[in-house]
């Protein structure tokens, strides 16, 4: 053990080593023990005992480097997220799980040493210097172990549900065994007698914290003593009226001293820690366009759903999902605006009208902000869900072209041309849909070809048709090539089409009363190479109705990505619930999510049409996040996503504070 005189960072991490092989051996047990214990892990005993010999091995393995970092004065676990459109990556309902495993392990080790981890992240954070502890300071947080552990884990025979349901199992042991050397770490402390730094390291602020939840708490809940009036502001104003006929205020309010409702109101909101100063810089020059609203529209202090509370709930939640000030996204916002309260301010009587106005113009700013941000790893993201989809539409597809041909004569004159529809023409058309879309106009003409070729080996019944196929072909030729191209159809198979259609084709214009007239082979005239080469598509409509551009199309059969179930969804009003939050994802909201190991505050930036993917913009402007519909379920059903909005919003934490404040200040 190090002596009092030698704790550093480094010292508490050799020690953390030292410990780490009695560690490991505790894990190993407790995980043996519980998947014998019961029956329920069943399916985990036989992978257990094949591995188990060797994870004393491989957790020291996974986490010695790891420590090895800490000890450097490095971050173990630093933050590497998706930046850019290059490094997008999805994730899907495995990595989803993945990541909430994660999150149950650093939960119940959180929950079995909550004291020791704070001692610990205050001595950290007092070493760096930083005026607050983070809990990345730390680099014995729980969250090193867990990464360990998840490594030492992963076994190839293992499916996602099997990870998770092992994961899951270890948390305890893990939990327990931590527990001692946190305890022994703290002793050190204490007999550095360090005492007093790990204990007011950041305590103004956790004793703020700690006020603020206390009254929002009292606000809400039925404590003994404790007012339980829920706050409105209807009871918020009969409490500050009788506030201010206290006998003290009397004479301060003959004086016009009084404080009124919405001046504590809005000094309470200029209060919440959650701001940052120009935020709340902006909010503070809204406050003189509301007051003049309050002196015209009484509504404003009994109405809730006023416009202007919106509005000011719409701004804070959205000021308060960025970090630091001078973020580019921010300083528009700002900008924007500065100039739209110029225009309030300018008018002589503004009315909820005009602030409900302004609440649309905020909200268009915000998604049009946010769509901007993603509009690159959107479009590679689209690409990626169409590309997933490619097998079922090559399905549908399929079974489409060869109901088509069944209808068809022309498409019983040749084997060859059949066989190329149903198997090479259905993979151009889905090939289509995968860079452009399904109901892009690239696929769309590439769907209509079927009809114009088919088309083009009708019989032809005077010399006017004659000559309509002929100048045609050229541009039906051409199409053909294109798409022959786009899958890389091999050389031989395309000139056997080609020869085929020349073949069809001929016989076709060579017949003086439209029927089929076998040529003499020396007669036949060769088409012009450079004509089937013009890069030309002209030729849109067929002469017979097309089954893939009208209504007689059944879209809903081309099949979307489909959504992972799990256990918490199988009841009706669980599944209602998942469903109603995912249709309530709006583009331009801030959300707080566990994604790819890790929390991270990001806005929406762009949900799919199938609604089955969407794609998360991070506070620095190149983070991305895209995610499944599943994966999303899994984060929810573990609370491992939450929008900003969730936690309460502006105004009513506001008046929760003020209503508390002045029950205080009545409190004899």
């Amino acid at each position: 053990m190090s002596s009092p005189a030698a704790l550093t960072q480094t010292s508490l991490i050799a020690d953390a080593l030292a410990h780490l092989p009695m560690l490991t051996r505790q894990v190993q047990d407790g995980i043996h023990e519980a998947i014998n214990g019961n029956t329920q892990h069943r399916q985990l005993l036989e992978p257990w005992q094949r591995h188990r010999l060797r994870f004393v091995e491989h957790f020291e393995q996974a986490l010695t480097p790891l420590l090895a970092a800490g000890a450097r004065g490095e971050d173990p676990l630093p933050r590497r997220t998706p930046r850019g459109v290059d490094e997008l990556s999805l994730v899907d309902e495995r990595q989803a799980l993945h990541d909430v495993s994660l999150a149950q392990v650093i939960q119940a080790v959180e929950d079995g040493s909550r004291n020791e981890l704070y001692q610990l992240g205050n001595f950290f954070a007092a070493l760096r210097g930083t005026a607050r502890a983070r809990k990345d300071d730390n680099p014995l947080r729980p969250g090193v172990f867990a990464h360990a552990l998840q490594q030492a884990l992963s076994w190839p025979e293992l499916d996602a549900e099997g990870h998770y349901a092992l994961m899951r199992v270890a948390a305890q042991p893990l939990s327990k065994a931590i527990q001692p050397l946190y305890t022994t770490l703290c002793a050190q402390l204490r007999a550095a007698d360090l005492a007093p730094l790990i204990a007011s390291r950041g305590l103004s602020q956790q004793s703020a914290d700690q006020d603020r939840l206390r009254r929002i708490s009292r606000a809400y809940e039925n404590l003994p003593g404790v007012h339980t009036e829920p706050a409105t502001l209807d009871g918020l104003a009969r409490r500050v009226d009788a506030y201010n006929s206290r006998p003290q205020l009397l004479g301060a309010l003959s004086e016009g001293k009084g404080r009124d409702l919405l001046t504590r109101l809005y000094d309470q909101i200029l209060a919440d820690p959650r701001l940052l100063p120009p935020v709340k810089a902006l909010l503070a020059r809204l406050q003189v366009v509301v007051v003049r609203l309050a002196a015209s529209d009484p509504s404003l202090l009994r109405r809730q759903d006023h416009p202007t509370w919106k509005l000011l709930n719409r701004v804070g939640s959205h000021g308060a999902a960025f970090e630091r000030a001078d973020e580019p996204r921010l300083q528009d916002f700002l900008r924007f605006m500065n100039a739209c309260i110029d225009e309030v301010a300018a008018q002589p009587r503004p009315g909820a009208a005009q602030f409900q106005e302004l609440l649309d113009r905020v909200e268009a700013f915000i998604s049009h902000q946010a769509r901007q941000g993603g509009e690159r790893s959107s479009i590679k993201l689209a690409s990626l869900e169409r590309e997933r989809q490619r097998e079922g539409w090559l399905r549908v597809l399929a079974e489409q072209i060869r109901d088509q041909l069944a209808e068809s004569p022309e498409a019983r004159t040749s084997a060859l041309l059949r066989d190329f529809l149903r198997k090479d023409w259905t993979r151009v058309i889905v090939q289509a849909m995968v860079e452009h879309g399904r109901d892009a106009p690239q696929a769309q003409a590439r769907i209509e070809l079927v009809d114009a070729l088919l088309a083009s080996l009708r019989p032809l019944r005077n010399e006017a048709e004659r000559q309509a196929l002929r100048a045609r072909l050229p541009a039906l030729v051409q199409a053909l090539n294109q798409g022959c191209e786009s899958i890389a159809l091999p050389a031989a198979r395309c000139k056997a089409l080609m020869d085929e259609l020349m073949h069809l084709h001929g016989r076709l214009l060579l017949g003086p009363t439209g029927q089929p007239v076998a040529p003499e082979p020396q007669h036949v005239p060769p088409l012009d190479p450079e004509a089937q080469l013009q890069a030309l598509l002209s030729e849109r409509e067929s002469l017979q109705g097309s089954r893939w551009a009208h209504d007689e199309v059944d879209r809903s059969r081309l099949p979307t990505v489909p959504v992972g179930l799990y256990s918490s969804a199988d009841a009706a009003a669980s599944r209602q619930a998942l469903n109603q939050w995912i249709a309530g994802l709006s583009i331009g909201r801030w959300y707080h999510l566990f994604v790819q190991s890790q929390w991270t505050t990001a806005q929406l930036a762009w949900v799919s049409d199938s609604r089955q993917y969407f794609l998360f913009v991070g506070q620095d402007g190149e983070e991305r996040h895209s995610l499944t519909r599943g994966a999303l379920e899994h984060l929810l059903s573990h609370g491992l996503i939450t929008g900003l909005e969730d936690e309460g919003d502006m105004v009513q934490r506001a008046m929760s504070t003020l209503m508390q404040d002045l029950d205080s200040s009545n409190t004899p």
